[in-house]
């Protein structure tokens, strides 16, 4: 009798890569998106045999060929389509979206849309470099006003797109946010979506090395990243410049202020409530540099997965049937032959 091989579980983030070269341009910020990826994959517990990586055009997108799981790289802005059919076909599998600003917002945004409103459990990993990298440095959706490219000579005219309000408006459940030099948060961010159960948004600040190098420097740069980062943690006061400062609700103007943390006390400080909307735009739209740039898990309200209804109402649907061949067989216009082969008589 033949005996089923158990597969041993994943410890180590070797066991997620590939033997494929991985291919970026050398300081890109995928690198380290990459390695933080693999190196939570074992942490949580996923089987490479059950994730699927899938991805749309772009830098980003060659992800899934590094990863050592199932796997598409599918057409321009259409992998939360595939990923849609991939996840209603098979509800168990783990899958992660891997986009770009470009990807996710321009040829893709109908898609992404409507997978975030609709809520499908899967992870979605949006890299922002605020540029189009692969087709050599245009101006893209997420790209700042003024911004000079090839396609924007003269410094783009357009207000840029913002990803996280984009996915707010959608409807998206979990939303959060981190940057690929943040070795340290990011696994955690990863988790927390990974155990969402629906959509799960996750905006990655990258930077492009070649096209648009130190977009970021503002508030990424080690020594001044405690003055303009700020990491959310649900249940604690919103605080940054090492406890220093925190951010206030105005109860009058319903808009947050930063203030000074004296002696500690942090009476005044607003208390991060993940299931708060509306502090969860507030967050989103903060302008830098007058705020802080708001990290780590912005918006987390779960709500029934699409697959899980789509799960039950099938089960439901047929649940109440009841399989009768015959009246299958006569369902609709049917006819009977009578008599021999010599006479025959046909009655509708």
């Amino acid at each position: 009798m033949n005996e089923i091989t158990k597969i041993a579980p994943t410890t180590r983030p070797d066991d997620w890569a590939t033997d494929q070269e991985v291919r970026w341009c050398p300081g890109c910020g995928d690198y380290a998106i990459l390695k933080a990826v693999q190196r939570t994959m074992p942490e949580l517990g996923a089987r490479p045999e059950n994730t699927v990586f899938i991805s749309g055009i772009g830098c980003s997108s060659r992800f899934p060929y590094y990863m050592e799981t199932y796997g598409f790289h599918t057409i321009h802005g259409r992998a939360p389509a595939v990923a849609t059919g991939v996840k209603l076909a098979n509800p168990e599998l783990d899958v992660w979206i891997i986009t770009g600003d470009g990807d996710g917002l321009s040829i893709g945004g109908n898609h992404m849309l409507h997978l975030l409103r609709r809520n499908l459990d899967v992870q979605v990993l949006l890299f922002n470099n605020e540029i189009y990298g692969l087709t050599k440095g245009q101006y893209s959706p997420t790209s700042r006003t003024g911004t000079r490219s090839p396609s924007s000579p003269g410094g783009s005219l357009e207000r840029p797109a913002a990803p996280c309000a984009f996915a707010l408006g959608a409807g998206a459940r979990f939303i959060a946010r981190t940057i690929d030099t943040a070795q340290k948060q990011m696994p955690e961010v990863l988790k927390r979506a990974y155990y969402n159960k629906g959509a799960s948004f996750v905006e990655i600040y990258q930077n492009c090395v070649v096209y648009n190098d130190g977009v970021f420097d503002q508030f990424t740069e080690k020594k001044s990243a405690p003055q303009t980062q700020i990491w959310l943690d649900h249940g604690k006061p919103m605080l940054f410049a090492a406890g220093t400062k925190g951010l206030k609700l105005n109860r009058e103007t319903l808009r947050l202020e930063v203030v000074d943390v004296v002696d500690g006390d942090v009476s005044q400080v607003i208390v991060h409530d993940e299931t708060n909307k509306a502090v969860a735009a507030m967050l989103v739209e903060m302008p830098f540099p007058e705020f802080p740039v708001a990290l780590g898990v912005l918006y987390c309200d779960p709500v029934r997965s699409f697959d899980e209804s789509i799960v039950a109402q099938d089960q439901k649907i047929l649940s109440s049937r009841v399989a009768d061949f015959e009246a299958l067989l006569l369902k609709g216009q049917h006819w009977e032959v009578h008599g021999n082969p010599a006479r025959i008589d046909v009655e509708f």
